[in-house]
């Protein structure tokens, strides 16, 4: 079994997308609804909304899509995606890319529990979690 997060958009999913897999790396596949074969029943300025969008990083998933428009959307609440760095360059590096033009709720430092940890709300409203355990393994 496999556990994999999956984030909602309202109309900026492949933006959002693109930004992480600029930030963390991978692949990333962005599949709009107009792509979808039954996008006759989407409305034309809807179909470059995403359907389906994964990042896929060393078989680690990051998955999304938007919502339909007139679909209720109340942001993401209640869970942080967590980042289990291989070093403090790579934590130090994570947290500078996804903190552009979002907010810090805790600046990268020394807990007791690791090397180095912080909590970030990237500019799309995802909140995130960096971690580096002292020898940085889990």
């Amino acid at each position: 079994m496999n556990i994999h997060a999956y984030l909602i958009f309202d109309g900026q999913c492949a933006e959002a997308f693109r930004f992480y897999a600029e930030a963390i790396g991978g692949e990333l596949q962005v599949m709009p609804f107009g792509d979808n074969p039954q996008c006759g029943e989407i409305a034309p300025e809807h179909r470059e909304r995403t359907l389906h969008a994964c990042l896929n990083r060393d078989g680690q998933l990051l998955m999304g899509s938007d919502t339909m428009p007139g679909d209720p959307y109340d942001g993401i609440k209640g869970c942080h995606i967590s980042l289990q760095a291989e070093d403090m360059p790579q934590a130090e590096r994570l947290y500078r890319a996804l903190g552009v033009g979002g907010s810090v709720q805790m600046e990268l430092q020394r807990t007791f529990w690791a090397e180095g940890f912080a909590m970030l709300t990237d500019r799309f409203g995802v909140p995130w979690m960096i971690n580096c355990s002292g020898d940085c393994q889990v």
